[in-house]
This record gives structure tokens, sequence and C-alpha cells, in this order.
């Protein structure tokens, strides 16, 4: 499997867009729509619940739960952010997610989510991505405690939250998943021991690039 630093995943982004001029928010949408259809392919029937950051990861996560609804499983997202405070492909996302009419709870407490999760045949963490940096503090490292928790089967968008991209060690705290769908390509510290309690079992989904046009140097 190949392997991607954080930022040799931030340097796909940018050959994808500014290289092959697909925009931000299709590659977005290919890759929430693949780890939508991973998650069907490994039995989920539903509910699942969508656990959503403020940034593109969270983006992802508003995309996997409308396709998730268009193949008709029961979803609830929880989004873990001020909706005013989204930009760029996350906001479109967002506001794609609310016209459809798609079950959110906006910053749920802590009595919510873990109805949310007991009700849950699946939780989708989409709370941070690869580009995460320093420990992980409140309310997310209270959110991640209870979605190991939970007992729930947990699928990562891209990286656990919490984990380190590219060591592969927990940032305080990480998400437990029991499958990860990497973007691309896996990430580097996925190749250690020590990340395997974190990372589960490691797919990795594509986001509409040819895997040959991809510079082997990137």
């Amino acid at each position: 499997m190949r392997t991607f630093t954080a930022a040799q995943s931030r340097a796909f982004d940018r050959f994808a867009m500014d290289v092959l001029g697909i925009p931000g928010v299709v590659l977005m949408e290919n890759a929430g729509r693949n780890v939508a259809h991973l998650l069907l392919s490994l039995g989920a029937a539903g509910p699942v619940v969508v656990c959503c950051g403020k940034g593109n990861n969270g983006g992802d996560g508003f995309v996997v739960a409308r396709h998730l609804d268009l193949a008709g499983v029961a979803t609830s997202t929880a989004l873990f952010a001020d909706p005013a405070a989204l930009t760029g492909d996350a906001a479109v996302n967002h506001a794609i997610h609310v016209k459809c009419g798609l079950p959110l709870d906006v910053m749920p407490d802590e009595a919510r989510l873990t109805s949310l999760l007991a009700s849950a045949d699946w939780v989708v963490d989409a709370l941070f991505g690869s580009g995460l940096k320093g420990e992980v503090k409140a309310p997310f490292s209270r959110v991640i405690d209870l979605i190991n928790a939970s007992g729930k089967r947990v699928l990562a968008v891209d990286v656990p939250s919490g984990l380190d991209a590219d060591t592969g060690l927990p940032l305080g705290t990480a998400v437990r998943a029991t499958h990860t769908a990497a973007v691309i390509a896996g990430r580097a510290g996925f190749d250690h021991d020590h990340a395997r309690p974190y990372v589960g079992q490691v797919h990795v989904v594509d986001a509409g690039v040819p895997p040959r046009l991809i510079p082997p140097d990137l």
C-alpha cells in the first residue's frame, strides 16, 4: 500500500486541483461517496451516526451521510462546530446537507451524543483529518472518549481522529476505529505497530484521480 505523510496528502490536493483542474468540492464528493460505498460493502444497515468537525474531514462526513441516505440507510449527523464557522467545501456540503433535510444535531451535549451513539449500528468518525497538530482538547477529547466507550463499530474517514498521521501516535486521545478509509493512500503512521489498535483494518478509497497520474515523488 502506498503511503502519504500529512504534507504529501496536502500536496496531492494541490496537484489534483491546480494541475488536473479538479475542484476541491469534486474531490470531496468523490471521496465521501466512496467511503459511503465502502461502509455499505461492510454491511452497514443503519442507523449510522456521522460525527463531523469543522474542516474538510467534516465536509467528507456530510457527503458520506448524504450517500448513505441515498442508499436507504438511516443516518444522524452530529456537527461539533458552529455552522457559521464552516468555510470552503465543508460549508458547501453542510448547506447541501441542510437543504436535503437530513438529520443534524449541532454541538449535541453529552447526553444527546450518548443517546445517538447507543442507537447506532456504525459510527463514522469525520472529526479531524490528517493535518491535526497538537493535543486534542475539549470538547473533542470527550467526544472521542464517548465514541470509544460506545462499543460500536467505527469507520474513520482518512485518519482516526486524534491520531498523528505521520507517527501513528495518539495526540492525547484518539478514536479506536474498526476500519479506516484512507483517501488515495494510507498514511505513513499506519505502518507502525502502535497504530494498529487505532486504525483497525485500513482500506484505500479514491477521489476520482487515476493513480497513474499521481507523481511518484509527491
